[in-house]
């Protein structure tokens, strides 16, 4: 278990980080957990400010999560990663040992399929996954451990439908390529994961079938999407970016304090608080 007295900072790094929920959902479970004394701040840090940032960590520091654009260039300043990190590539959780050791980890994956097993969707025969960012890779990720057959992935480009047909070979996971203009075909699939920005579904509103399978959009703000409303007034289950946000940074919070479970309810609680009063 970390140590309170001495190891008992935390941060979110990234660039843009302004926006960032997790220093809510961190302090809501420090809180909750009685972990007196730790904070969980932000950082603004780009990728040529991140080695110094690094270096200056000391003992009295748990952990890191990390955000865009930062959860690849972490990888060469870590003193191991872990598997699941190493299968898509990218670090959004660091964990500073006892020995000073630092430790990669993604949660998003593990969250991701937390999610869903909350939601009951525990396996799936196929799946859809619209977009080809770096959310899609953790989406394909989380895939290749519930899904038992094929994954369309819907592309604006070649060269991104590449890079999906490339994750697919090295996760495992029989990906097909689709183009965006065919979008709406993937709304039949009985499991959607949408990754891409606001807006960007938006154009699919009006193709929600009258009986839809799940939909896990990935954002949380704005929310709900266009595509989520419809889902929903169609009948149809919808997974949340703050479903996701909260899932991966339970298990942060685990591997930072030592401390589990973490308070998954009262880090949702904190988090829907904090978006309704933007």
């Amino acid at each position: 278990m970390a140590s309170a007295d001495r190891r008992h900072r935390a941060a979110v790094l990234g660039s843009p980080i302004a926006h960032s929920l997790s220093p809510v959902l961190h302090r809501a479970a420090y809180a909750e957990l009685g972990l007196d004394g730790w904070t969980y701040d932000r950082f603004e840090v780009d990728e040529a400010a991140l080695p110094g940032f690094v270096q200056g960590l000391d003992s009295t520091w748990a952990g890191l999560s990390l955000t865009m654009p930062l959860k690849r260039a972490i990888i060469p300043l870590l003193d191991s990663v872990s598997g699941t990190a190493s299968s898509v590539e990218a670090v959004n959780t660091v964990v500073l040992t006892e020995d000073g050791r630092l430790t990669g980890d993604n949660t998003d994956i593990p969250g991701m399929i937390a999610a869903l097993r909350e939601r009951g969707v525990e396996k799936t025969e196929s799946a859809a996954v619209l977009g080809a960012g770096a959310t899609a890779s953790s989406a394909l990720a989380a895939l290749s451990q519930i899904c038992t057959g094929p994954v369309t992935a819907y592309v604006r480009s070649r060269e991104r439908g590449d890079e999906m047909r490339g994750w697919g070979e090295r996760l495992g996971v029989d990906v097909r390529i689709a183009d965006w203009a065919e979008a709406e075909q993937a709304l039949r699939a009985p499991l959607i994961i949408a990754t891409t920005p606001a807006g960007a579904t938006d154009g699919l509103m009006d193709a929600v079938p009258e009986r839809p399978g799940t939909l896990f959009d990935v954002l949380y703000e704005p929310w709900p999407t266009g595509l989520a409303s419809a889902w929903t007034a169609h009948g149809g289950p919808v997974i949340g970016g703050l479903d996701l946000l909260v899932h991966q940074a339970v298990l942060q919070v685990e591997q930072m304090t030592g401390r589990s479970p973490a308070p998954l309810a009262a880090m949702r609680r904190a988090g829907e608080q904090a978006l309704a009063a933007r």
